[in-house]
């Protein structure tokens, strides 16, 4: 090639995958990186995109998205919110990856600054970047049992700030926003004017009784800010490439537009899949979560009776992320480390931001016997190598 574009040259490349690349060179892995249900796409979900098939639901559709699917998802949301939502206010998306470039897309001119914590998903950094705005990062802590502060957002709010990424349940941390937590951050990004991205694919994962309050849940909320979703960790869809917008119909419509170079427009049969997902009487997604449960206290109670690992219990979502800074040492290297000595691939909390150093995430998305072996794994090691550890 005779040039390389400057993103090209910058562009963040993801931890998580190198780490998992990494992880090949052994027979006997144990996978802890990916943020991916080891369950297979329900069998009523699979026969529903079948049938669309079978149908000929295999040409072009619209932008914005078939209106059966704009239908299922403004229904889901009127559940949720008690309140009206019509199907013009919703946008099918190539999971909700797409969805979040294609509200940045609408929002943000070059030099604007998008609030995001830290730690974070790190796919919002390249997104962010190819749009040539620039990030700003909102500081977490574990004595918050991270979950990000409305003060610290606000304390970080300039003249060029336009858009707030949040996330709950959120990834890495796996802690979740309460509604009055969300009720304050909502205050404050209303107060200077600053839309809301709400980053909500782990919805239906969230433990002890917990329930999700979306931003949406707040009244008004849709006319400024956007929630973004996915089937891939619900239902286990990962690979169907499907989620969607929700947010005001002018907002909606001016994305279809984008959608039109982007990707023209998600499958309508994978639609017609997802639609039947949302009005399932979600059982499979209560079979799921107690899974899910189960594996927590795998991985959660097992590395809490490990010398140097201090876990918070997981909230939402699948991850755990545990202090492991009594080791001395970078997450890097000792996810590394602990890598090579044990065959147990996990991600250095630093593949998240600044404030991930000193911590790993672990994906407890695995079977509970896969977990088990990976704590007795890591347990054997950590005695036998720290024995003065605390």
């Amino acid at each position: 090639m005779y040039h390389w574009s400057i993103l090209s040259q910058q562009y963040p490349a993801s931890s998580i995958r190198k780490m998992a690349k990494l992880a090949r060179q052994f027979d006997d892995t144990i996978m802890l990186t990916m943020g991916e249900p080891n369950f297979e796409t329900p069998d009523f979900i699979k026969q529903a995109g079948i049938n669309a098939i079978k149908e000929n639901r295999t040409h072009y559709g619209p932008n914005v998205g078939e209106e059966a699917f704009q239908q299922a998802v403004a229904d889901k949301y009127k559940v949720l919110t008690k309140s009206s939502f019509s199907p013009n206010e919703v946008m099918a998306s190539f999971g909700a990856t797409e969805g979040i470039l294609l509200v940045m897309m609408s929002i943000l001119n070059a030099g604007d600054e998008v609030l995001i914590a830290n730690p974070h998903y790190p796919n919002y950094l390249g997104q962010i970047m190819g749009l040539g705005a620039k990030v700003v990062q909102v500081p977490v802590y574990e004595g918050n049992q991270f979950k990000i502060q409305a003060e610290d957002i606000e304390a970080a709010i300039t003249e060029r700030t336009k858009l707030l990424i949040i996330n709950s349940p959120n990834n890495p941390m796996g802690s979740i926003l309460t509604q009055e937590e969300m009720e304050e951050i909502a205050a404050v990004a209303d107060k200077y004017k600053v839309t809301i991205l709400s980053d909500e694919v782990y919805e239906s994962i969230m433990y002890d009784g917990q329930k999700h309050f979306s931003l949406f849940q707040i009244p008004g909320a849709k006319e400024n800010h956007f929630v973004v979703n996915s089937f891939s960790k619900t239902y286990a869809m990962t690979g169907w490439r499907v989620g969607y917008v929700v947010g005001n119909a002018a907002a909606i419509e001016r994305m279809a537009e984008f959608r039109e170079g982007v990707g023209f427009c998600v499958p309508p049969f994978i639609q017609d899949a997802a639609a039947e997902a949302l009005k399932s009487d979600q059982s499979i997604v209560k079979e799921y979560l107690k899974a899910y449960d189960r594996r927590r206290h795998v991985i959660v109670d097992g590395l809490n009776k490990i010398s140097g690992f201090h876990c918070l219990k997981t909230e939402g979502a699948f991850y755990a992320f545990p202090n492991i800074q009594a080791f001395g040492k970078s997450s890097q290297d000792f996810a590394l480390e602990l890598l090579e000595e044990t065959h147990v691939a996990m991600t250095p909390g630093s593949a998240f931001g600044s404030m991930g150093e000193g911590y790993l995430r672990i994906s407890f998305a695995q079977s509970e016997e896969v977990l088990q072996e990976a704590v007795e794994r890591i347990h054997q090691y950590v005695s036998e190598t720290y024995p003065n550890i605390k």
